[in-house]
């Protein structure tokens, strides 16, 4: 039991967590509180929503991808399109999420002198979003059959951007180290 506890320790002190500073279940509860609130956010709700309606329509359609990736090799990549669908996935909703609970706990600590960490994940967000939609245009391009959930998806996404872009307003604004940097030689 001892070599558990120091593991569990050791583990959360390389996460960046103070298992020492959660004093009662009272922190507990009100960590949990936030962690729920953020979960049940409309926007992490929509995320949520598009990371499986993306993982439907990909399942529905494997075998067509597969033949389509291999006729689309001139001009313009569906390979790279479905490879930037899929990276994003998930990886919008977790960036929302972390923007949302990074929001209602900024509420609570602080006030607006420094940009926010909220700001910068919601801005990867937005960037996540953007590249999505492109890559679902390319995919509108090759799908002849008259499939029209890849535009309610593309209207999907574009949706939860203008909302993003609502509730996180300083966010595409946000300069994060070493991406946005103005270079000062030039």
């Amino acid at each position: 039991m001892g070599e558990t506890l120091e593991l569990l320790r050791e583990s959360a002190k390389k996460w960046g967590v103070e298992l020492e500073t959660l004093e009662s279940m009272e922190d507990i509860q009100h960590i949990k509180a936030k962690a729920a609130a953020a979960k049940n956010h409309l926007l992490c709700r929509a995320a949520k929503r598009y990371s499986g309606w993306v993982e439907d329509w990909f399942r529905e359609r494997e075998t067509l991808f597969f033949e389509m990736a291999a006729a689309a090799r001139e001009g313009v990549s569906l390979e790279e399109a479905i490879e930037v669908i899929r990276w994003y996935q998930y990886f919008i909703c977790a960036k929302v999420m972390r923007a949302v609970r990074g929001n209602i706990e900024e509420k609570e600590e602080r006030g607006d002198e420094f940009p926010s960490d909220s700001d910068g994940s919601a801005k990867i967000a937005l960037i996540a979003i953007d590249r999505s939609i492109a890559a679902w245009a390319v995919i509108q391009h090759y799908i002849t059959d008259g499939d029209k959930e890849v535009i309610d998806v593309i209207a999907f996404l574009d949706g939860l951007r203008q909302a993003v872009e609502e509730t996180f307003p300083k966010a595409r604004s946000f300069i994060r180290p070493g991406f946005d940097e103005i270079d000062p030689k030039g």
